[in-house]
C-alpha cells in the first residue's frame, strides 16, 4: 500500500495539467479493470464487467499547485494559485517548476532579523519564486501558465503514518485501487472506476462529464477530510488519524447507502467514525448526485492532517479501512 501510494503522489497533476498523474493512474488501474481509458477532459476511467446495477467509484486525480503568470529579471517568477493554496504556508518552501524541463525553485522568505510585519505575503502579487536563472533562459524554459508543485520528499512517520504532498486525493485513489485488489477474485456488480480531473478548481468538471457518461445508478466518492490536530476542535476536524473510515452524512448524500455502510462497518468490525455535514460536502458527491437523471452518492473520507500543504499526513490503516468497507459494500450488493 505504501509503495502504491507513493507512486501516485510522485506523479505531477496540478488541476488542468493532470497528464502525468493520469498516465500513472491508468497503468495501475489496468491491473484490475478490463477497459481503461483517458477521456476528453483527462479523467481516467476503468470498467469491470458484472451483473446488476452499475456502481461508480470516484476519487479525484488533481492536486493543488500554482501557475506562472510572469517571468521577471533576476530569475524570479510570479504565480497564481491553482486550487486552495494557503499563502501562510509558502514562505521558504521548495518547489518544482514543470516547464519544458523540470526546474527547482524556492519561495523567498525575509530573514527574521530583518523582517517587519509588512514583509509578510498577504496577497498572491507578493509571492515570488527564485530560480537563479537569467531572465531570457528562464522565459525560454518556463512558458506562461506552467504549473508548479510544492517539493517535499515523502517520509514515514511513527507507526503507520506517512507524510507527502498530494495525499489529497491520491490517498483516495489508493483506497479504490486496494478495494479492487480485494475484489479481484470476486464476482461483483458492474463497476466504473473514475479518477477525475479538475476537482480542486471547484468546478468538478471531470466528475460531472465522466459521471454522466458512466451510466451509473449509484456512486461512492472517496476523498480526504480534516483530521484532529492540537489547534483544532472536533467540530472543525472530526477525523482521527488511525480512527478508520469517515462515513459521510449530509443532505447531499443518499441516506440508505450511508446507513448500509454504517451497518457493514459495525458488523465487520471495520474502524470508522461519522462525519456530519449540514449541506454540501465539498467533494465530487455534490456534483455527481445531480448529473444525468441523478446518481445517489455515499461519501467515504480518509482523515488527513495539514490539508493543502506540503506536509499532509495520513495513517495507512485508514486507507485500508476505507478499502475494506467499500469492498464489503460491493460484495453485499451481490447477496
Amino acid at each position: 500500500m505504501e509503495e502504491l501510494l507513493l507512486s501516485l503522489c510522485a506523479a505531477e497533476g496540478v488541476t488542468g495539467h493532470e497528464t502525468a498523474a493520469a498516465a500513472a493512474a491508468a497503468r495501475l488501474l489496468a491491473r484490475h479493470c478490463e477497459d481503461v481509458r483517458i477521456d476528453a477532459l483527462g479523467s481516467v476511467v476503468g470498467k469491470r464487467h458484472g451483473s446488476g446495477p452499475r456502481l461508480l467509484l470516484d476519487a479525484h486525480l488533481d492536486q493543488i499547485g500554482m501557475a506562472v503568470t510572469a517571468v521577471e529579471e533576476g530569475g524570479f517568477l510570479r504565480v497564481t494559485p491553482c486550487g486552495g493554496m494557503d499563502l501562510r504556508t509558502l514562505a521558504g518552501q521548495e518547489v518544482m517548476i514543470h516547464g519544458k524541463e523540470a526546474l527547482y525553485g524556492v519561495i523567498p522568505a525575509t530573514p527574521p532579523h530583518l523582517s517587519k510585519s509588512e514583509d509578510k505575503a498577504t496577497e498572491w502579487k507578493d509571492i515570488l519564486i527564485d530560480t537563479g536563472l537569467p531572465r531570457e533562459a528562464l522565459a525560454e524554459l518556463v512558458p506562461l501558465g506552467t504549473r508548479i508543485t510544492l517539493r517535499t520528499p515523502p517520509a514515514r512517520l511513527l507507526g503507520e503514518r506517512l507524510t507527502a504532498p498530494a495525499l489529497d486525493d491520491r490517498a483516495g485513489m489508493a483506497a479504490i485501487l486496494r478495494c479492487l485488489e480485494l475484489l479481484d477474485r470476486e464476482d461483483t456488480c458492474p463497476l466504473t472506476v473514475l479518477f477525475s480531473t479538475q476537482e480542486e478548481t471547484f468546478g468538478q468538471s471531470g466528475a460531472k462529464t465522466a459521471g454522466f457518461a458512466s451510466g451509473a445508478e449509484s456512486a461512492i466518492v472517496v476523498d480526504v477530510s480534516f483530521a484532529m490536530a492540537p489547534s483544532l476542535d472536533e467540530q472543525r476536524a472530526p477525523g482521527i488519524l488511525g480512527g478508520g473510515a469517515m462515513i459521510g452524512v449530509s443532505p447531499a448524500l443518499d441516506e440508505q447507502m450511508g446507513e448500509t455502510l454504517r451497518r457493514l462497518a459495525r458488523e465487520k468490525d471495520i474502524p470508522h467514525t461519522i462525519e456530519v455535514m449540514g449541506g454540501r460536502t465539498g467533494t465530487n458527491a455534490d456534483t455527481l448526485q445531480g448529473v444525468a437523471v441523478g446518481i445517489p452518492c455515499a461519501l467515504l473520507s480518509i482523515p488527513l492532517r495539514n490539508m493543502h500543504t506540503a506536509a499532509e499526513i495520513v495513517d495507512m490503516r485508514d486507507i485500508e479501512a476505507v478499502a475494506q468497507l467499500m469492498a464489503a459494500y460491493i460484495l453485499r450488493n451481490e447477496k
